[in-house]
């Protein structure tokens, strides 16, 4: 099993420092908003950073890539259609990123909705979804459509059930409390509530998820499901004839719900 492991920034990021199969104290580190908590944990581990692997451009994922690369000399992987703050290997759909002093190759997916060019890193058992699929619930639509948001999360769906989902924040509990008005009758988001509210009573976080965990409780993986679709039209007084339409419904929702 990949060795995955989380570093917190802000408020509520995740940069997720990756140990490969290779030299252990080589590592690799996705979506470092900020520098500094990452050059702490590699100093208090001893470890060298090899890469650096960005799924999209926001601040809060890619503000500490220049720091690190002036310190570390690490080589980054970022998306080919989103801008990133240094030069990089860019990546598209059907690539593979290689990081050789790890051992590890992941696959690259194009997962356009929350940027145009936002990417996730698929392989080794795991998933980095950044700011597209969260556990229980999924990104706003700043540059992309509901149509491209719904297929980029069908891709995500369809992933091996046991995949690791390692998303960009610490949003679970904010999402299940949605998840559970747009399906109060699933048991699986009660039983998911109960266990996201034990871990973050004890300071852990909720991630990582899985694609099989996700397809039982997130609704943005659920349109086609008749009970997100009837939750859905309810709220928009009228008939939503495809996921795409139920999509934005419970999107536009969520965008306002308290």
């Amino acid at each position: 099993m990949l060795d995955v492991r989380p570093i917190e920034a802000f408020r509520d990021n995740y940069i997720w420092m990756i140990h490969g199969a290779g030299e252990p104290r080589r590592v690799a580190v996705v979506d470092p908003g900020d520098a500094e908590p990452v050059l702490a944990s590699l100093a208090a581990g001893g470890l060298q950073l090899e890469a650096i692997l960005a799924t999209h451009h926001h601040a809060d994922h890619v503000g500490g890539i220049a720091a690190l690369v002036a310190a570390t000399g690490a080589q980054v992987f970022g998306p080919a259609r989103d801008r990133m703050p240094v030069d990089c290997a860019r990546l598209a759909g059907g690539d593979r990123a290689r990081i050789e002093g790890l051992e590890l190759e992941f696959a690259v997916l194009d997962v356009p909705g929350h940027t145009a060019g936002h990417i996730a890193l698929a392989g080794h058992g795991v998933l980095f979804s950044g700011d597209t699929l969260f556990s229980a619930g999924c990104g706003r639509l700043f540059e992309g459509t509901a149509d491209q948001m719904q297929a980029s999360l069908d891709s995500m769906a369809e992933l091996p059930a046991g995949t690791r989902v390692f998303c960009g924040h610490e949003y679970t509990e904010a999402n299940l409390r949605f998840a559970l008005a747009v399906e109060p009758g699933n048991s699986a988001i009660m039983d998911y509530v109960k266990r996201a509210a034990a871990l973050r009573g004890a300071g852990r976080p909720t991630l990582p998820s899985t694609i099989g965990l996700e397809n039982r409780v997130n609704p943005f993986l659920r349109t086609r499901r008749e009970n997100v679709k009837s939750s859905a039209e309810r709220r928009a007084g009228k008939m939503l004839p495809t996921p795409a339409a139920v999509f934005a419904e419970i999107r536009s929702w969520k965008d306002t719900f308290r």
